[in-house]
């Protein structure tokens, strides 16, 4: 028997999900390379602690009463090329101005979580590309295989996990200095939108950043207490797609002897995983972090109410966000089905609105992008039906970027089917730049806001 409590727990998840099936897994080709991967993964240090992940979970339980708003953002897929200073700082400067327009125009408290430091895998529609003729396997995230369409790039190679943990590792840490070291303070509120290029959107955060200003010093007058706003709390989130790499970073906690992924403080099923009786859901199911399900228009709303059961069976609040991507013109009649069955089996679930996943086309040129309208009406859409339902909105899931990429269409600042060649980067689906990131913030707290003062 295994004295090693860890040891003990991963042999025990092995041993379930053999028994299930899990989809958009890799087919990797050295099962003995595989395991040395994930014996490394064991023995490292956790990424995130247990009792992050339930200070998370309160938060959520606050969002899912209304007394506070999640923001969740960051790239579709990273990249470990992308895992530079630059780029995690712009990330990080973009979701806290964004946070600051929603907490300075709702009076609500965010809860800011970046899909980041693990977001390195992503499913695919198909188990190969064909280009030319030539067919490979599919592009599964940076944490699978590489991007560059050459047969020896796409062989599934499991030490990318061990690489994935390095990237998330220095990520993490970048983070915490930026949110715990003074860069996230408050009275530097005019700092996060420095380096950005100039639009209507910035100069209404410059004017936002003015009124804080003016209320800091009134609050400083007074003989305020200003430690607290040196720091902010900061969440990372992924999808738990990978069991490869999910499974081995999941540890014993020490005070309560409950199993937590240490990945990330947040962790979800997508839209493609979420069989009842798969491996993934069952994973979920048996750790404590606080987790999310997508559902699409397609979910059947008794489903969702199995899984709900499933993964929250207490009825704990903080426990489950259901994130929903509806699309624009689905959002109305397909999202009101869902809430009100999940809402009358008792479940205290956080509403959480992913606005970007059911509003993807091509455009003209062979691109694959979004038009922010779209991305703005299912927001709108996700704010009435809960209104006219009584239930509690409790956040935005969106793919975002710091830096000015031309990959999804529309804005005040308008980027045209023509312009989506210019900078196009992204490895998977379209992002939001930084200048459409702050313009959705200011349209949601406006939503928000409603929703508060009703």
């Amino acid at each position: 028997m295994n004295s090693d409590p860890n040891a003990a727990l991963h042999d025990q998840l092995a041993a379930a999900a053999a028994l299930q099936h899990a989809g958009q897994q890799p087919t990797w080709p050295d099962a003995s390379a595989l395991g040395s991967a994930v014996a490394e993964l064991a023995a490292y240090p956790p990424l995130v602690f247990a009792g992050e992940c339930d200070v998370l979970r309160t938060r959520m339980a606050a969002a899912a009463r209304g007394e506070a708003f999640v923001l969740m953002g960051g790239d579709c897929a990273e990249t470990f090329e992308s895992a530079t200073a630059n780029n995690i700082r712009e990330r990080i400067k973009t979701i806290l101005q964004m946070a600051a327009v929603l907490t300075y125009g709702a009076s609500v408290p965010v809860v800011k979580v970046g899909r980041m430091a693990g977001q390195y895998a992503k499913p695919r529609s198909a188990d190969t590309e064909t280009r030319d003729g030539l067919t490979l396997p599919a592009y599964r995230g940076d944490m699978v295989n590489d991007f560059a369409f050459d047969a020896a790039a796409r062989v599934p190679d499991p030490h990318r996990l061990v690489s994935a943990y390095h990237r998330s590792s220095a990520t993490l840490n970048l983070v915490r200095a930026f949110t715990m070291g003074g860069f996230a303070d408050l009275r530097h509120v005019h700092d996060w939108n420095k380096g950005f290029v100039a639009s209507a959107a910035n100069a209404r955060y410059e004017r936002l950043a003015h009124d804080i200003d003016k209320a800091m010093k009134f609050m400083a007058a007074c003989g305020a207490d200003f430690d607290a706003m040196r720091t902010t709390e900061f969440f990372s989130a992924h999808e738990a797609l990978l069991l490869d790499y999910e499974r081995p970073l999941t540890r014993i906690d020490s005070r309560t002897g409950n199993p937590y992924v240490t990945s990330a403080h947040f962790v979800w099923v997508g839209e493609r995983t979420r069989e009842l009786d798969g491996a993934h859901v069952d994973f979920l199911a048996r750790v404590r972090n606080p987790i999310g399900v997508k559902v699409s228009a397609k979910a059947e709303p008794d489903d969702v109410v199995r899984l709900v059961e499933r993964l929250d069976p207490s009825r704990e609040p903080g426990r489950l966000a259901v994130i929903t991507r509806m699309g624009a013109g689905r959002v109305a009649d397909a999202l009101p089905p869902i809430v009100e069955r999940v809402r009358d089996a008792g479940a205290s679930v956080t509403w959480i609105c992913d606005p970007m996943h059911g509003n993807t086309f091509e455009s003209s040129g062979g691109y694959k992008t979004r038009d922010f309208d779209d991305i703005v009406a299912e927001v709108r859409g996700f704010f009435d039906v809960h209104r006219a339902l009584g239930t509690v909105p409790g956040g935005l899931h969106v793919e975002l970027t710091g830096n000015d990429v031309t990959e999804c269409v529309g804005g005040t600042h308008k980027v045209l089917d023509a312009d989506l060649a210019t900078r196009y980067e992204t490895v998977c689906d379209p992002r939001l730049n930084h200048r459409q990131s702050l313009e959705l913030a200011f349209l949601a707290a406006e939503m928000l806001a409603a929703d508060v003062t009703a």
